[in-house]
């Protein structure tokens, strides 16, 4: 409950959450919880490092607590809500959508109106917002498109929509560009990073990577730094990247008569990777050296096997 609130929270909220009275004045005295304001409270730990993200979700609470009924955070503030990665997008000005009022920004506070306030419309725990679906579609509809794409992987990482949920909200936005970039969205990317990268490469044109590891896929070292790969078969190629940013997923436990799935393990009929490329963090900012690199390591694996791919969309000469 904090999290999403910016790591602040009021008595009723701890109440709500199984603390009683004397606890919450026990925390309060020795320093476990600070007072923020009367009322209003936030765990020690985290006033230590206060982010951008942080201090939306705090103006986020505040508005929509004195905004009235029929206001409802939207785009990066509702992700933002739903524990959603919000990399890369603007966090200056907290998103509404009401059915009334006076459309734009006043006050670091952007009304969209819209009545009615239309599908996708969710209470939680007295914070009203639109549904994850919704949010994307209206993320896709204004951001960059990157950073929508992300946005996308991420929700559909994290289990919070599925293909056919954010279709629907994209078609109901009625926003041909937010149509587009949902359709982008990629089920597999589990980090930020991963998401820009496999962007990157299709928008370039490359082929789909394996859903399985390479062959020669080795334990991790737990002394070196984590590192990821996409494996590219036909072409023997390994591309990796350091992880950044990591999606968040609803972990669990199986019921007895519920297997988790299975780890991926690589295919031992495939043929072994010949050439390895590394793509650092930064250089993703830089999509133009990425596809060159990547199409170099690709012709070098071409070169040392012999075997030459050819466009068959090529219009023949």
């Amino acid at each position: 409950m904090a999290s999403i609130r910016g790591g602040v929270f009021t008595r009723a909220d701890a109440r709500a959450c199984g603390y009683p009275d004397p606890d919450i004045d026990s925390l309060l005295d020795t320093g476990g919880w600070r007072r923020i304001r009367p009322g209003t409270y936030a765990e020690r730990r985290s006033l230590i490092l206060i982010t951008q993200e942080v201090l939306h979700l705090r103006k986020v609470s505040r508005v929509l607590r004195s905004g009235g009924p029929n206001v409802y955070a939207s785009h990066q503030s509702a992700a933002a809500l739903h524990a959603l990665p919000v990399w890369g997008l603007d966090l200056s000005r907290v998103h509404v959508t009401a059915p009334a009022g006076r459309p734009g920004c006043v006050g670091g506070v952007h009304r969209h109106i819209r009545d009615p306030v239309g599908p996708g419309i969710q209470l939680w725990n007295k914070l009203r917002m639109v549904s994850p679906a919704r949010a994307v579609a209206e993320v896709a509809a204004t951001a960059p498109k990157t950073q929508a794409v992300v946005l996308a992987d991420a929700a559909l990482y994290a289990g919070l929509v599925t293909r056919r949920s954010l279709k629907r909200a994209a078609h109901d936005h009625g926003n041909e560009r937010s149509v587009e970039i949902t359709s982008l969205a990629c089920t597999n990317s589990a980090s930020v990073a991963e998401s820009r990268l496999r962007f990157i490469l299709a928008g370039a044109g490359f082929p789909t990577p394996s859903a399985l590891p390479a062959p020669d896929a080795d334990t991790p070292d737990p002394g070196q730094p984590e590192t990821t790969s996409l494996w590219f078969p036909e072409e023997r190629t390994v591309l990796e990247f350091e992880p950044r940013f990591p999606f968040w997923y609803d972990d669990f436990e199986p019921d007895e008569d519920e297997s988790a799935a299975p780890t991926p393990i690589p295919d031992p009929s495939a043929p072994l990777p010949i050439e390895h490329c590394w793509i650092p963090w930064a250089d993703l900012n830089d999509p133009p050296a990425v596809i060159d690199r990547v199409r170099s390591t690709f012709a070098r694996a071409s070169r040392r096997t012999g075997v030459r791919h050819f466009d068959l969309a090529r219009a023949r000469m």
